[in-house]
């Protein structure tokens, strides 16, 4: 068993030139919402559940992005109400959510 039954990664990285990055979308915030969820749920700390900050993920073409392991299911986001569908859903019920899901793969190199 590991340490958390489920960590999570926001990426909160922050890119000064313009490019795409999911701090743009208020992922920091978002990432401070779902720690408070998670506190207020009483599900942090160890055998539950981990909000963590990252830097970035490579992914930043795809919105604002989450990871949760030990699963490895990779997230996208728009609201509040998403993180509260993840929560609910997947940190809690065990079941991912599809509809936020991004694919598995990487995309083939041209």
């Amino acid at each position: 068993m590991s340490w958390y039954r489920h960590h999570v990664f926001f990426c909160t990285n922050r890119r000064e030139n313009g490019e795409p990055c999911c701090e743009n979308f208020g992922a920091g915030r978002m990432r401070d919402y779902a720690k408070q969820r998670i506190k207020a749920l009483g599900l942090a700390g160890p055998g539950g559940v981990r909000i963590n900050s990252a830097g970035c993920l490579d992914r930043c073409a795809e919105g604002p992005v989450i990871v949760v392991y030990p699963e490895a299911v990779w997230y996208t986001w728009v609201d509040r109400e998403d993180i509260d569908e993840i929560i609910e859903s997947h940190l809690v019920g065990g079941r991912p959510v599809e509809r936020l899901r991004l694919p598995d793969e990487p995309p083939p190199s041209e």
